[in-house]
């Protein structure tokens, strides 16, 4: 009672606020989310794929727009990142931290809050946060992960049956909502999330051409993973390097891009007569084109929904948001997926287009997917609900300027100990010239850990793709101390650190990492290697 109290607060203050502001002359508002489309797979974030120009349509947008650099996501996984997306809140407190995890109507605050300040509200595509969208008047989404090819929608209603890709459906959908549904007499805020490039990147037929003569260029920690990792990620001496992450080839026989084929549709077309070495680089060749034909995809459906816009009048006053539901590996450090505390896995690609207030430039700025909401809620003239951790970043986007008292550090925490793709649980914090991560090795309701406790540590100036883990040089010390005191406060700040989830025990226990605690590290590496194996559920 008193916490729905406290939301009709926020909901009124966020009412007044849009009126004093904005007045009547409010923007629309249209947030498009792919899921999984990495920042280097866009040619505005200039990566190794930037000349392969698979999104002309988001690139477009961006060189009008301004490029965050520097936008992270809390927690690299589906149902987590939507849910702080839409609340403003770290998983620990939304209560999102892992997949299948329900956000509840109630919960859904950005929507919300939209509604109070006067916008008509849509979702339309992926949702995969279990509880319907009721929190938005109109809503169209995939069930769960929905599928490529024929997709069912969850309506108000019922459900909807469609023939066709989805990717293609989704614009439909949109186009429809649009053209039939929108009421022209208020502001919109639309939320257009499409399920590719999602695995099993399963494209339009169309696209079967696309890339099929390109080489498509590997990246350099793909064949050789350096000194990357550590005890907890790769094991002792890497002694656990077939055992922990998904790989591109054989590295891990049971999850990676060559058997079963079942799951990855396009892995039918490899030889598995080849050496390991040939088989690992045919399978990043198929697996690369299959992901880019899927956003190639959605680049020429948004291509659709924005020429609507134009041909309507509606362009100039819509504020136009693209980003992912977080990073994705395209091969680094031979890891697919997401999950891992990676610079390809927290980046988000972010991108904002609206010439009225927004000058064509580039930020690296830090900004979490917590800062969404009250940046988004800034634009409708809704001041940021206390009940929300992020912060608006709208002066950012209109000034290029940071305040002097703008987060300086962008925080993450992966979950889900060990499941589905064998990635241990861990914690980090990255500022503009350091990563620092803790992984801790158990579930979140475990006070002991099941795979080795350790330490790493990046200087992303020296070592920008993270190949040299300098935790145990000397002249870091001090960064580290500075580093993990901004961890603990952050912990703290989120509500990270609470008591009831009992892996915070392991964390502390193994804060201070001591000699005799990463000898108990070494040992556990060892006893899971000569085991051979490591659950995954």
């Amino acid at each position: 009672m008193l916490f729905a109290a406290k939301i009709n607060i926020a909901v009124l203050s966020g009412i007044l606020c849009a009126s004093v502001v904005l007045g009547g002359d409010k923007p629309n508002i249209l947030f498009v989310m792919s899921d999984d489309h990495a920042a280097q797979a866009i040619a505005a974030y200039n990566s190794r794929l930037a000349y392969l120009n698979p999104c002309p349509t988001i690139d477009a947008l961006a060189d009008a727009g301004v490029v965050m650099e520097n936008a992270f996501c809390q927690n690299s996984i589906c149902t987590p990142s939507r849910a702080s997306i839409l609340t403003g809140q770290s998983s620990a407190m939304n209560g999102c931290t892992i997949l299948n995890d329900p956000l509840p109507p109630e919960r859904q605050y950005l929507a919300h809050e939209m509604k109070a300040a006067g916008y008509q509200t849509a979702v339309i595509g992926k949702w995969h946060l279990v509880a319907r969208p009721d929190a938005f008047d109109y809503f169209k989404v995939l069930p769960k992960q929905g599928d490529y090819f024929d997709p069912t929608f969850k309506v108000a209603d019922g459900t909807v049956k469609m023939e066709g890709h989805c990717s293609d459906l989704i614009a439909d959908s949109a186009l429809d909502w649009f053209k039939t549904i929108r009421d022209t007499d208020k502001p919109f805020f639309l939320m257009l999330h499409f399920k590719a490039p999602h695995g099993k990147f399963e494209y339009a037929p169309r696209y079967e051409g696309y890339l099929q003569d390109v080489t498509i260029p590997e990246p350099g920690n793909l064949r050789d993973r350096k000194n990357f990792g550590s005890v907890g990620s790769r094991g002792h001496n890497n002694e656990l390097d077939r055992l922990l992450g998904a790989s591109v080839g054989r590295r891990h026989p049971r999850f990676n891009n060559v058997e079963p084929k079942k799951r990855w549709p396009w892995a039918a077309k490899l030889d598995l007569s080849m050496n390991d070495e040939e088989l690992q680089g045919a399978a990043y060749q198929e697996y690369l084109k299959a992901y880019l034909r899927c956003v190639k995809g959605v680049d020429d459906n948004l291509n659709r929904v924005l020429n609507y816009l134009k041909s309507e009048g509606l362009y100039e006053n819509t504020i136009i948001f693209y980003t992912g539901d977080q990073g994705f590996y395209l091969g680094e450090h031979d890891l697919i997926d997401k999950r891992w505390p990676y610079e390809e896995g927290m980046r988000m690609p972010f991108i904002v287009h609206y010439p009225k207030s927004i000058k064509p430039g580039r930020s690296d700025a830090i900004v979490e997917n917590i800062d969404y909401a009250p940046t988004l809620l800034d634009y409708a003239g809704v001041a940021t609900p206390s009940y929300m951790h992020g912060k608006s970043f709208r002066s950012i986007l209109e000034t290029g300027e940071e305040s002097n008292d703008w987060k300086k550090a962008a925080y993450y925490h992966y979950w889900m100990h060990m499941k589905q793709l064998f990635v241990p649980g861990c914690i980090a914090i990255r500022t503009k010239r350091y990563k620092l991560i803790q992984f801790y090795g158990c579930k979140t309701d475990e006070s002991a850990p099941s795979t080795p406790p350790s330490w790493e540590l990046y200087d992303l100036k020296a070592d920008p793709t993270e190949d040299n883990n300098v935790y145990d040089n000397p002249e870091y010390a001090a960064v580290i101390a500075d580093l993990k005191k901004q961890l603990k406060e952050r912990r703290a700040e989120l509500g990270e650190d609470d008591k009831k989830f009992a892996c915070n025990q392991v964390i502390n226990e193994y804060w201070d990492y001591s000699p005799e605690q990463r000898g108990f590290s070494i040992r556990m590496s060892n006893k899971l290697a000569k085991k051979g194996k490591t659950k995954s559920k």
